[in-house]
């Protein structure tokens, strides 16, 4: 399933509450207030599948962009130099790969979490994000943390 994704800035006041809380959640995590996910979203009073549902699409936002590190976790097609380029493309972009995880591939594909320092990009992080996603043998990519 291919998704082209959309982004918007809103301001919080008008979406529905349920956006809030998972960025809430969210924050809990990453500070370490909260342990699990399940502490999390009782906190927040969400239940865990709106925080599955919602949590790889709703972002604080940065001014002016000034997130320096982007987590992307991605499923590749296990086929010779689809990581390869997928690296030579966020090379092109001045990325700095600073973590790659691969997994064992399963069903001829492999889970990959990569960590780049965007600081110096070249381009838009939409554009950027857009063109990895169109990497033949790319299937799926989500941003899972900005920092």
């Amino acid at each position: 399933m291919e998704r082209d994704a959309t982004y918007y800035i809103v301001d919080a006041s008008v979406l529905p509450e349920i956006y809030t809380k998972v960025i809430r959640a969210k924050d809990m995590l990453e500070s370490g207030e909260a342990k699990t996910i399940n502490e999390a979203v009782k906190e927040t009073g969400i239940s865990r599948s709106a925080f599955y549902k919602y949590k790889d699409c709703v972002f604080k936002y940065f001014k002016g962009n000034s997130f320096r590190i982007l987590t992307l976790s991605m499923t590749l097609q296990h086929k010779p130099g689809v990581l390869s380029n997928v690296l030579n493309r966020i090379a092109s972009y001045g990325g700095n790969v600073l973590t790659i995880n691969q997994n064992i591939p399963v069903h001829q594909k492999a889970n990959v979490t990569i960590t780049i320092d965007v600081s110096k990009l070249k381009g838009e992080i939409k554009g950027f994000i857009d063109d990895l996603n169109s990497i033949e043998g790319v299937e799926n990519l989500d941003i899972i943390a900005q920092e």
